[in-house]
């Protein structure tokens, strides 16, 4: 910035497991964006090494990089960042159109599993617009899951959601974490919603100040199981 060097994160080092659910938290300005960016292969670290699934991030070209990102993971946003003219079905599809191993109808059918995974298959022919919040969500979560990545980075994903539609999602992530083995890194503010993950990082002024397994994990679905139906989320 100008003369002066900002350092967003400095010496962070950690490892997460294939099948684990993770939770970076933190305020604003400990690094999260930049931690995220970096997860999600659209920023490369200046120092130290990024391994995904084994392969070293730093030493791939932009092509490369942008083909690992398609391949190897699936976003997941705060803003869903779904066509808005287009199905939910075609909106999952969108992903494969640049794996050009799948033919027209592996793609619908990989599209409709998907949908199938997070419970929306019945709105397959809806455009953002005719779907809530959480259902808007739940599309977004099958495009993440189309490819079959190796990690599923959720940035802030239940950030416009309310309260019931949030432990909603939280029981979805639970249930592709627990019954089919997806890793997630999840990034949030929200302590309530990192208490259902298995671990939390927590950063601070671009250092991990934390790092250690949830003692307390919740379940998402039984604390749904305790709101009262009558309640005004």
């Amino acid at each position: 910035m100008g003369t002066e060097t900002v350092r967003a994160l400095k010496g962070i080092s950690f490892d997460v497991e294939a099948g684990e659910f993770v939770t970076i938290m933190g305020s604003s300005g400990s690094g999260k964006t930049t931690l995220l960016n970096t997860l999600g292969c659209l920023d490369r670290p200046t120092d130290g090494t990024y391994l995904l699934d084994g392969v070293n991030v730093g030493t791939l070209s932009r092509n490369e990089l942008a083909k690992l990102r398609n391949l190897k993971i699936g976003f997941v946003f705060q803003a869903y960042n779904l066509l808005p003219r287009t199905s939910a079905l075609e909106n999952v599809e969108l992903p494969l159109f640049y794996n050009t191993a799948f033919s027209s109808n592996q793609r619908k059918e990989k599209a409709l599993q998907a949908l199938e995974a997070v419970k929306l298959a019945d709105r397959l022919d809806h455009t953002p617009n005719q779907l809530s919040g959480g259902q808007q969500q739940r599309v977004a979560i099958a495009r993440a899951l189309v490819n079959e990545p190796v990690m599923i980075l959720a940035d802030e994903a239940t950030g416009n959601l309310d309260t019931r539609t949030s432990f909603e999602i939280m029981a979805l992530m639970q249930e592709l974490n627990q019954n089919q083995g997806k890793t997630i890194v999840f990034v949030t503010h929200e302590p309530d919603i990192a208490s259902f993950s298995s671990r939390t990082i927590m950063l601070r002024d671009g250092k991990v100040i934390r790092d250690k397994p949830n003692d307390n994990k919740r379940f998402a679905k039984e604390v749904l199981a305790s709101l009262p139906i009558s309640d005004d989320y």
